[in-house]
């Protein structure tokens, strides 16, 4: 797992150049948006358990189908299992956002789900559903808690690329 600051330095170190000036501005970039990236992340952090309860509840509410016998959320079991879920679409997407980047989304959330979700027979559609449910929780907490957040177009891009990631897999 890497930070958008080790991602522009492996790329000009794999070609053995000094930063010019387009990794001077990736680099400003990164550090101007740190203080929204971290204020962000708090509110993730601490309200998590409320976010995965609310996008549970919000989904549920939309797919009811979910919840009865033969859904994906059917039983206790597979219901304990969605929660799970649901909490770690939530802090990978934290890890990227504090990171700057989506490698960690690649590397420790998406690669292989393909695979996992079509051997369980799980829809991606719901699971698609729920990333953007969470997006809008975490607008509505940060809203709430933080109206200084400069970037506000910065905590869409980890769960925009893991809802267009699932979305392009085609599960």
């Amino acid at each position: 797992m890497q930070d958008a600051i080790s991602n522009i330095l492996n790329k000009y170190d794999t070609t053995g150049k000094y930063l010019d000036k387009d990794g001077i501005e990736e680099i400003k970039e990164y550090f101007k948006t740190a203080i929204d990236r971290l204020t962000i992340t708090q509110i993730i952090a601490g309200n998590s358990s409320k976010i995965v309860k609310e996008a549970a509840t919000r989904l549920y509410l939309e797919q009811p189908e979910l919840l009865r016998p033969g859904g994906n959320s059917y039983t206790t079991r597979r219901y304990a299992l969605c929660l799970r879920d649901i909490d770690y679409y939530l802090r990978y997407a934290s890890y990227s956002l504090i990171a700057g980047n989506n490698n960690v989304l690649d590397e420790r959330l998406l690669d292989g789900l393909k695979e996992t979700y079509s051997s369980l027979g799980v829809p991606v559609g719901p699971i698609v559903r729920t990333i953007e449910i969470l997006k809008e929780i975490v607008i509505s907490e940060v809203k709430s808690q933080n109206n200084h957040i400069t970037n506000k177009e910065i905590f869409n891009i980890s769960f925009d690329y893991i809802s267009l990631s699932l979305s392009e897999q085609n599960i």
